[in-house]
């Protein structure tokens, strides 16, 4: 009887991997789209489908992505019934970007740019000039915010141009670096409750004959992430948001459209040991890495002098079948983070870029206890994650 032949496993080829729609249907390109039908200079309708409006308003719900929506359709009856409304009434969904994270894609949103040049790219990585992790989510360590991030936000470019710009959503959002940098420009207004946030967009919407009015609503994200997205908080908080978004519909001022849109979708992953591995307890995966950056879906990986080829060779042999692993260099020209990385950001982005295929996280459960205990996650290039809603009402 024959033997059977043992063969190395094959890393997935990265031209499997999906990108993302950079230039004609990601997030980067709403803002830009919306304000060109405005007349604002310096500004082109990247996304064709849609038709231009006097007053827009761009509704975030953190964490609902397209495919959460079509999957519950008793929950969100409303959200689920505009769903052939979405991207123009071509019923297609948006990309989020790359990583599908929400400091990446809320700076994509407010800057119109991709990843690449905005500098945000990933819920952790590697500031060059000091060799630290910085958490672009929280800030931290503290890093000059018009340093990091110089380019002007769409809101600003807007409001020089007679747009009337606000942004309505909580209090606590108001002075925090990263809306300085990516959601700023116009007026700020903090309210507490959703339905304070949808009546005051309305109000603000009304307010100028062109209006630009961005609001946000967090907390879809915050029990998926605690709960997963099978569970009854989860659901209760899309049946809330989904009346959320309803309250606003029905308010909207005459020659406006309503764009209902999310930074991310996300995916459950098991707690087991098959689809949460630990990069704290596995000598492979650390060996020659000086810092784990990103988060457990898309992680940036920085090594030691020295070790970077070999960090990427245990890394694709060890994860390649279940991840996308690629060197900087790679991730780049595959176009993971937009057309273009500008010098600034290349030393951001790992030495070896992972991005999840299958339901599987690499954790760190010393340091990062919080994350890695989460039920629910993203950051990835699969549809769940990277496909996010772009319904419309028109008034």
């Amino acid at each position: 009887m024959a033997q059977p032949v043992w063969q190395d496993p094959v890393p997935l080829s990265l031209d499997t991997a999906p990108v993302p729609e950079y230039g004609s249907g990601s997030l980067a390109d709403l803002l830009p789209t919306l304000v060109a039908g405005q007349e604002v200079p310096g500004f082109t309708a990247a996304i064709p489908e849609l038709t231009p409006a006097d007053r827009n308003c761009v509704f975030l719900i953190d964490g609902l992505g397209w495919e959460q929506i079509k999957a519950h359709p008793d929950e969100a009856p409303f959200l689920h019934s505009l769903l052939p409304t979405s991207r123009g009434g071509t019923g297609r969904p948006l990309t989020a970007g790359f990583p599908s994270t929400t400091a990446t894609s809320l700076a994509s949103v407010g800057t119109g740019l991709p990843p690449g040049e905005h500098g945000l790219p990933g819920y952790t990585a590697r500031n060059p000039k000091t060799g630290e992790l910085m958490n672009q989510l929280r800030w931290k360590p503290w890093t000059a915010p018009k340093v990091w991030q110089p380019y002007p936000t769409v809101f600003q470019l807007a409001d020089a141009a007679g747009v009337h710009t606000a942004q309505v959503s909580a209090p606590t959002f108001e002075q925090t670096p990263l809306t300085k940098v990516a959601l700023s420009g116009g007026s700020f207004l903090g309210r507490l409750s959703g339905e304070d946030r949808m009546d005051v967009a309305a109000q603000r919407l009304a307010a100028g004959d062109r209006s630009l009015v961005y609001t946000y609503y967090s907390e879809v994200d915050g029990k998926g992430h605690r709960f997963g997205t099978d569970s009854d908080a989860w659901r209760g908080q899309l049946m809330y948001v989904d009346g959320l978004a309803r309250r606003l519909a029905e308010q909207l001022p005459p020659r406006s459209a309503l764009y209902i849109t999310a930074d991310h979708g996300m995916i459950d992953i098991p707690f087991d040991e098959q689809s949460r591995i630990d990069f704290d307890e596995d000598w492979e995966l650390s060996a020659g890495v000086a810092l784990l950056g990103g988060e457990g879906r898309a992680r940036h990986v920085y090594a030691v002098p020295g070790a970077r080829a070999d960090v990427l060779a245990v890394w694709r042999e060890v994860l390649g079948e279940q991840f996308w692993v690629a060197s900087r260099d790679e991730a780049i020209a595959a176009g993971w983070f937009g057309p273009t990385v500008d010098e600034r950001v290349y030393g951001r982005i790992g030495d070896v870029v992972a991005a999840a295929h299958d339901d599987v996280i690499i954790t760190a459960s010393v340091n990062e206890p919080h994350e890695s205990a989460m039920a629910g996650v993203h950051g990835s290039l699969t549809p769940v994650e990277q496909l996010v809603p772009l319904l419309e009402v028109r008034s």
